[in-house]
């Protein structure tokens, strides 16, 4: 399985914007969902947001909708999650991966394929 590089991540404070980069292989976003999901030391991983692969069609994690935004760009083989109004709790290593099923959040972080997902990325909310 080929993995996805993550990038963007960084130290912001609450109220903040980053924006994560997720860099994929030529033509994966034409046959996978794509998912961003976090962890954070010791807590389960948590899906945040995906995106069809057939219609571009977001879903987020109730915590995300309205803060965090999803989007690709087929072109540049990447996806894109941009993320405001950041809280102490966004704090995290986020991750993105191709997927099975982009139903939910959640239903893609179960789906995801071994392996896809790279090193992440750090995001640090703080003060």
């Amino acid at each position: 399985q080929v993995q996805l590089v993550e990038s963007g991540g960084g130290l912001a404070q609450p109220g903040g914007s980053l924006r994560l980069s997720c860099e994929v292989p030529e033509f994966t976003l034409n046959h996978y969902s794509i998912v961003w999901f976090r962890q954070a030391p010791g807590k389960e991983r948590e899906g945040v947001s995906c995106i069809s692969k057939s219609d571009g069609k977001p879903h987020y994690v109730d915590s995300a909708k309205g803060r965090f935004t999803i989007f690709r760009d087929i072109v540049k083989n990447t996806v894109y999650l941009p993320m405001n109004s950041l809280k102490f709790e966004d704090t995290s290593v986020y991750y993105c991966a191709s997927v099975f099923l982009a139903s939910s959040p959640g239903a893609a972080v179960a789906t995801a394929f071994i392996g896809s997902w790279g090193q992440g990325t750090q995001v640090t909310v703080s003060s």
